[in-house]
C-alpha cells in the first residue's frame, strides 16, 4: 500500500509539473519565447534581411552608379575572374549578347541584363548573389555602378547614364512585356501543369 501511496503520489507530482510547463510554453509562445529558444529578432536584424527590391524601386537604398566605375569594379571584384574580361568568355554564364542589339531579344541568349522585366531585378541580384562566395559584400554605390556597366555592354543604356534609386526604376528593358507566360494554377493541381504546351511561343523556340 505504501509503495502504491508513492507511486500515486509521484503520478500526480508529474502531471502538475507537465500542466505547469505548458502554461509556460503558451506563455513563451504568446511572447515570441516558444520553447525558451531565441529571442525576437530587432528591428535593425529585420532591416538587415529585408533586402528584396520590388520593380518600382521604392526599397532602393540611396547611392549611385555610372558605367565606368562599374567597369573597374567588374575587373578588381573578380567579375571577370568567373565571367570573363569580356562577359562573354568565363566559365561562369556570360553576361553579354553575342546577337546583334537588333535581333530578337529571346533570340539573344539568357543574359539578366536583356530578359530581366524590370532593371531593378538585375540590382537586387547582383546585391543578393555577387559576388561568389562573398554576397552581400558590396555597397550600395558598386552594385549601381555594376548594373550600369551590364546594362551599357548590352546596349540599354548609354554610357554616359548615372543609376540611382530615382533613374535605375525608369530604365526601358528590352523585354518589355514579351515575359514567357505562365499557366492558370488552382491549389491542388500539379505545378506548372501544361506549361510545356502554353509557353510563350518565342521561348520554345529556344
Amino acid at each position: 500500500m505504501a509503495l502504491l501511496r508513492v507511486l500515486a503520489m509521484a503520478l500526480l507530482m508529474g502531471a502538475t509539473a507537465l500542466a505547469q510547463q505548458a502554461t509556460r510554453l503558451r506563455e513563451d509562445a504568446s511572447s515570441g519565447q516558444a520553447f525558451g529558444v531565441g529571442r525576437t529578432p530587432t528591428a535593425d536584424e529585420i532591416k538587415a534581411w529585408d533586402i528584396s527590391i520590388g520593380p518600382t524601386g521604392e526599397e532602393l537604398p540611396e547611392g549611385r552608379g555610372t558605367v565606368r566605375d562599374g567597369a573597374q569594379l567588374y575587373r578588381t571584384k573578380g567579375c571577370a575572374s568567373c565571367h570573363g574580361a569580356n562577359a562573354i568568355d568565363g566559365k561562369a554564364p556570360i553576361l553579354k549578347s553575342k546577337a546583334p542589339p537588333s535581333a530578337d531579344v529571346w533570340s539573344r541568349g539568357r543574359i539578366l541584363p536583356l530578359r530581366a522585366p524590370h532593371a531593378t531585378t538585375v540590382w537586387d541580384y547582383i546585391n543578393r548573389g555577387m559576388p561568389l562566395n562573398r554576397e552581400g559584400t558590396l555597397t550600395p554605390d558598386e552594385v549601381y555602378a555594376l548594373t550600369a556597366y551590364l546594362l551599357f555592354i548590352n546596349d540599354v543604356i548609354k554610357e554616359d547614364e548615372v543609376l540611382d534609386a530615382t533613374t535605375l526604376p525608369k530604365v526601358k528593358m528590352p523585354i518589355g512585356n514579351d515575359y514567357a507566360s505562365l499557366p492558370d494554377w488552382k491549389p491542388r493541381t500539379p505545378r506548372l501543369k501544361g506549361y510545356t504546351a502554353e509557353v510563350a511561343p518565342k521561348q520554345k523556340q529556344q
